[in-house]
């Protein structure tokens, strides 16, 4: 039932993205005035089709879901090429060179413009997310060693207000990939607490992996309330210590406990041992202080402890919302950002900065939209418009048979006035198909890698 759940939110996240893209260069030849014989949604033999409009352009589906293509009028396909001479002014190759770069990177500027829609949409309807406060951190961590104390919110990275932990995460790593420093403005847990100003030097944020948990490494972890014990099950370690609904649990052998991870830490490596587990009960102003024995049971399959309780650890959470105008000025900047980091991404995978095993498939990309899917709608159109852009970018690189190597194409006609010669295009034709297939296996082994 997952699997058939995860095929599903992969077709109907990257379904819709491939028939946008596709629909770019349609509507764009038309506008144009090219004809065009086949619109594809999928590549290979043609399962279904049926024939519309004054051309009687085929619409189809094809059986390899892996992409999809439209078909104009070209001469330089002999299936394709004008059969009359009324055809010849709408073939694609006798159009001026601004058409031609018009019809080919209306694609990838398709998903863009979906992207932004999908984010502008999101931050009009408002997302729940978790704020930017921090849970108590190592000393020996780099944010602690910056000066910033547990409780504490951040509110700016580099002068760039942010509200959810998302976008501090977003911040931390683009500083990390551009190894720039970065300088925290935070305040204080109290209301009157005043900002103050932390910074992460440049070589600290050039010593960060990307792939990792770059918040984690750096020493941030999000808030989570003070530990209260939301219910006990029975015939458990925690029913039989006594402890209740409601409990506020101060300590363990003697030791504070700030929040819900400090107790499931400590009651996970203490299977078989009693813990002193100290408790505040009761309604403020007539609470009792208790010290209860809590002896963990021993998970079975783990080894770990197992005390049978659900006990508070939600972070603190925000509403991020904006009207119509800021909205889409913030899904076009996080569209912006988001491509410029993909291609820095890329550019250090290609000198070695960046880890290869970056690249992912249709394997994680499906194993990704069945999570999101099963998240919620919220995450997984969020999930969808990284992919939109993510496939805008990788159009757009210059790589031969992508919408990217046409363009290189054109650009290189428009500065020398004259086409590409035939047999260069041939040959990067395959050079390009070559790489494809090459950047598609290891895509593949990455996911297997990660499957396995």
């Amino acid at each position: 039932m997952n699997l058939i759940h995860t095929l599903l939110a992969f077709l109907l996240a990257l379904g819709p993205l491939i028939v946008f893209h596709e629909l770019g260069h349609y509507v764009v030849a038309r506008l144009c005035g090219v004809k065009v014989l086949r619109f594809s949604i999928g590549m290979g033999r043609i399962v279904w089709s049926r024939r519309f409009g004054p051309d009687q352009t085929e619409w189809a589906i094809s059986a390899l879901p892996i992409g999809g293509y439209v078909k104009m009028l070209d001469a330089r396909d002999p299936s394709t090429a004008p059969t009359n001479d009324a055809d010849l002014p709408r073939e694609f190759t006798r159009q001026n060179v601004w058409k031609r770069i018009a019809i080919v990177a209306a694609g990838p500027i398709a998903n863009f413009i979906l992207a932004i829609v999908v984010m502008a949409a999101l931050f009009m309807h408002g997302k729940e997310e978790p704020g930017t406060r921090l849970r108590a951190m190592p000393e020996a961590s780099a944010v602690y060693k910056a000066g910033v104390r547990g409780g504490d919110v951040v509110t700016a990275v580099n002068g760039r207000p942010v509200q959810s932990w998302t976008e501090l995460r977003w911040e931390i790593v683009r500083a990390a990939i551009d190894k720039h420093a970065v300088e925290l403005t935070l305040r204080g847990p109290g209301p009157n607490s005043a900002p103050y100003r932390a910074v992460l030097p440049a070589d600290r944020m050039a010593s960060l992996d990307v792939d990792s948990d770059v918040l984690g490494v750096l020493g941030m972890q999000l808030w989570r309330p003070r530990p209260s014990v939301d219910k006990v099950l029975p015939d458990g370690a925690a029913a039989r210590a006594g402890l209740r609904q409601g409990d506020l649990v101060t300590s363990i052998d003697g030791k504070n406990i700030a929040d819900g991870i400090d107790f499931i830490e400590a009651v996970r490596g203490a299977a078989g041992k009693t813990l002193l587990v100290g408790v505040q009960r009761g309604a403020e102003g007539s609470t009792a202080s208790l010290v209860l024995p809590l002896t963990p049971d021993r998970d079975p399959q783990s080894g770990k402890g197992l005390v049978k309780l659900m006990i508070a650890q939600a972070p603190e959470m925000v509403t991020v919302k904006a009207g119509p105008l800021e909205a889409f000025a913030k899904g076009a900047q996080r569209t912006w950002e988001t491509s410029a980091m993909t291609v820095k991404m890329i550019a250090k995978m290609i000198v070695g900065e960046v880890s290869l095993k970056n690249v992912t498939g249709p394997i994680t990309i499906a194993d990704v939209a069945g999570q999101t899917a099963r998240s919620g709608l919220e995450p997984f159109l969020e999930f969808i418009a990284f992919i939109s852009i993510s496939l805008g970018v990788m159009n757009l690189l210059p790589i031969p048979v992508l919408d990217g190597g046409h363009l290189l194409y054109y650009s290189l006609e428009v500065l020398t006035g004259r086409p590409l010669p035939a047999r260069i295009g041939e040959i990067a034709q395959r050079a390009g198909v070559g790489l494809l297939f090459m950047l598609m296996a290891l895509a593949v082994f990455n996911d297997l890698v990660r499957l396995l």
